[in-house]
């Protein structure tokens, strides 16, 4: 799933919510070996707190963002354009260079356009020479999810 050649891959999950956890960690157990298992770790913490779960000096390729509310859950717990920002911020530190930073934004929901103008504000100041920012959207979709992918230099 996440580890190359070197078996030293590792997958960290952060969600607010514990059903989105246990969620996770259910599909998990059908889903994957256990060897696979033990190289995810999966916690109930902000997303703007992820320098707090990822070791120092780890070489991280990839950081994902899905944004908004977890499916079949409180439509009322979103991801909200403050937290993200810090967020954003963080992934962008630790993002080894070749690396990516992938964000979903759903937009239907209340809420979802003021997340979407952080994550495009925070796109568009990356500096041009260490980041190639690109966005996706449907444009016969106008509240379809919008991919946005920072690609670090």
């Amino acid at each position: 799933m996440v580890a190359d050649e070197s078996g030293r891959g590792r997958f960290y999950g952060l969600d607010i919510q514990d059903s989105a956890i246990d969620s996770t960690s259910s599909f998990l157990k059908m889903a994957v070996d256990s060897h696979e298992r033990e190289l995810v770790k999966l916690f109930c913490i902000c997303h703007s707190r992820m320098e707090d779960i990822i070791p120092k000096d780890s070489p991280v390729r990839l950081v994902a963002f899905n944004l908004g509310y977890l499916p079949g859950g409180d439509k009322q717990i979103i991801t909200v354009p403050e937290t993200t920002e810090l967020a954003l911020q963080a992934a962008s530190r630790i993002v080894g260079s070749g690396g990516l930073i992938s964000v979903l934004v759903y937009i239907g929901h209340l809420g979802g356009r003021d997340e979407l103008d952080i994550v495009e504000s925070f796109a568009s100041s990356l500096p041009a020479d260490t980041w190639v920012s690109c966005k996706f959207e449907m444009i016969n979709r106008p509240i379809a999810p919008v991919l946005v992918l920072l690609h670090k230099r």
